[in-house]
């Protein structure tokens, strides 16, 4: 059983089972509130599901790719639900997780997951399919484009059926990080993939002080 948090689009958290499926899920659409609500919803979550925190097997965390100061709300969210909880964090690609809840829904075939990454541009990943166990094959991505030249950067862009989501589920992640686990697969690295730098950096040293 898992809580799974994703912030790389709206906010999303949820509790899954593997044999259960979605216990709990809720979801925030508004970008610009992950912060004030992510404690919320973690919380509305395990008392939707009636689980204790005891009975997590762990927390899995939506890696983007998303906007730097969403994304890391979720990621800090659930390192420090994991710490305290004594849990460890698994850690999927927030675009597989889309890919995922489509194959699993009946789709079929080349897909394009498209979502927003401000600036006016896309983030994007393409999957040849799902595998014989219904997870997700991606053949290219993530990646960051100028919405005009997505058809360029995506190689046989004419092949993919192009999803553009607005939100990622949090119970879609959980249910993939459930099936990655059983059948051996890899997850995601610990490096967030945010695809660009932060609007805001540290200084490379002191400030110059001058009368």
């Amino acid at each position: 059983m898992l809580l799974a948090i994703d912030t790389s689009a709206g906010t999303s958290v949820a509790v899954v089972d593997r044999d259960r499926g979605i216990l709990a899920e809720r979801t925030e659409h508004d970008t610009r509130r992950h912060a004030e609500v992510i404690g919320e919803l973690i919380a509305e979550c395990l008392a939707g599901a009636d689980v204790p925190v005891t009975a997590l097997s762990g927390v899995a965390a939506g890696m983007g790719p998303g906007p730097f100061t969403g994304l890391r709300v979720g990621i800090a969210a659930a390192q420090a639900f994991a710490l305290g909880a004594g849990k460890p964090v698994v850690r999927v690609v927030s675009h597989d997780a889309i890919a995922f809840g489509h194959y699993a829904a009946g789709g079929s075939g080349p897909l394009l997951v498209v979502t927003d990454a401000r600036r006016k541009e896309v983030y994007w990943s393409s999957y040849s399919g799902a595998d014989q166990v219904g997870l997700p094959t991606r053949d290219g991505g993530p990646g960051l484009a100028r919405p005009d030249d997505l058809g360029r950067a995506v190689p046989n862009y004419g092949s993919y059926l192009r999803l553009d989501a607005e939100s990622v589920s949090a119970a879609s992640l959980g249910l993939l990080a459930e099936g990655l686990y059983l059948h051996g697969r890899e997850f995601a690295g610990k490096d967030a993939l945010y695809l660009r730098s932060p609007d805001v950096t540290l200084s490379a040293g002191p400030k110059r002080v001058t009368g």
